[in-house]
């Protein structure tokens, strides 16, 4: 049985893909490394506490020992640990140079010395920049980060290519668009609005609303992240997207719909600096080389996500006071 270290398994994505991995694959033992900061949450990984197969070791990837530790008898590196929300990142940089750089060449270094046979490092299309109304993003369109997260995020990709070139350390890389789903921090977009939308708040909306994103739910990309673990090719870099762009009003729009709430509660706000205003990405690779699609459809998996977020306002209500 092989050992998988998930580094950020509290938050989103990583506590998505843990519970992923426990319930489809029986071949790995998880552990969770986390620093268990405000955007982790260990009652999101409430159901498995007493898996056989799972533990938690809390910890910060900034501090050496503690990752050596952590990295005992690991096969498998997968590493979503990050300072991740962009207006934080506007307003306090420094934590993001140090978490998602530092911390990214910490966690390669450790785990080169320990004999790690595979490191998925997961990073996001925002390295990538702002495309125009036409074109989408490769694998080999150059890094451009407009922020400070994404440019701490481009920063670490660029640490995990170099430990393949230089040190011939087995690493991969995959880049994703905007995810969405269950156990998102309600400082994010799609659960913002719908929790304000709940309690009859108004619906903050950036600028006039336009800025173009595409949108995966949460359990595609676990699935994504788990064909790369298996079948990926050392040294590449996977595209993984929903095929399913959405300006940010119309999602607005959709969820009030949804909801029967009415379009009075949209308020439009001051623009972010520095808004990217449209991602886009080609995901042929990983659907051609590995056999990977999403296969959730956004109105589906809309649905799913509010209909969450109603069953569960214990878990969202705490985070938003």
């Amino acid at each position: 049985m092989k050992k998988i270290l998930v580094t950020g398994g509290a938050g989103f994505i990583g506590s998505n893909f843990i519970l992923y991995a426990l319930n489809h694959y029986e071949q790995y033992t998880i552990i969770n490394f986390d620093a268990v900061t405000y955007a982790g949450n260990l009652e999101n990984l409430i159901s498995v506490d007493n898996h056989p197969r799972y533990s938690l070791i809390k910890g910060n990837i900034t501090d050496p020992k503690t990752v050596a530790d952590a990295m005992q008898d690991i096969d498998i590196v997968v590493h979503f640990a990050a300072e991740s929300h962009v207006d934080r990142s506007i307003t306090g940089p420094e934590i993001f140079t140090i978490t998602n750089v530092l911390g990214t060449q910490i966690l390669l270094d450790q785990a080169r010395h320990k004999g790690v046979k595979r490191f998925i490092h997961v990073s996001t299309d925002e390295v990538y920049g702002s495309l125009p109304a036409t074109g989408y993003f490769t694998e080999t369109t150059p890094l451009a980060p407009n922020s400070p997260y994404s440019a701490s995020k481009a920063g670490s990709d660029l640490i995990v290519r170099a430990y393949f070139e230089t040190y011939g350390f087995p690493t991969i890389i995959t880049r994703c668009s905007n995810n969405y789903g269950p156990y998102q921090f309600p400082e994010k977009l799609i659960p913002l609005m719908i929790t304000n939308a709940f309690d009859d708040l108004h619906l903050p909306v950036y600028g006039d609303g336009m800025n173009v994103r595409d949108w995966l739910f949460v359990e595609d990309h676990c699935r994504a992240i788990m064909t790369v673990l298996e079948k990926g090719k050392d040294g590449e870099t996977y595209n993984i997207g929903g095929n399913n762009e959405w300006h940010n009003i119309d999602i607005v729009k959709l969820i009030l719909k949804i909801l029967n709430k009415p379009l009075t509660l949209i308020q439009y706000v001051t623009d972010r600096p520095g808004h990217d205003r449209r991602y886009a990405i080609d995901a042929a690779k990983i659907k051609h080389e590995l056999g990977w699609e999403p296969t959730i459809k956004f109105e589906d998996g809309i649905v799913q996500t509010i209909k969450w977020y109603l069953n569960h306002p214990e878990w969202w209500q705490p985070l938003k006071k």
